[in-house]
């Protein structure tokens, strides 16, 4: 059974949350990603799932709301599974920092609009 889009949703929110609140407490920068790999490991798995939550909306959804990057946010979970050895960790923590945080303020208040 599919969860509805609104608890996908939610699902990205609680992960980012998460994420964001383990990358404060453990002091992840930039450069730190960068160059540590347990960081790079620590920061996959939630971005894996968000992706993955992303990834499950409905195209209905999705087409109803083009300015949000969805694309780019299950890419990027592509991207991390298919080709791990590939990836280009600047990139990485580019959209860590500055596009994921944006993206998750498009979610919430998509989801204050929702009933």
């Amino acid at each position: 059974m599919n969860k509805p889009d609104k608890e996908r949703l939610k699902k990205i929110v609680l992960l980012w949350d998460a994420l964001h609140e383990e990358i404060k407490n453990r002091k992840i920068t930039e450069d730190v990603l960068l160059n540590d790999k347990f960081s790079q490991w620590a920061v996959t798995t939630p971005i894996y799932n968000i992706g993955e939550q992303v990834y499950q909306l409905s195209a209905e959804f999705k087409q109803s709301h083009p300015e949000v990057i969805w694309r780019v946010v299950s890419g990027l979970r592509h991207r991390l599974v298919h080709d791990y050895e590939g990836v280009n960790w600047t990139l990485i923590a580019e959209v860590i920092f500055y596009d994921l945080p944006a993206f998750v303020e498009q979610v919430k208040n998509i989801l204050a609009e929702l009933p």
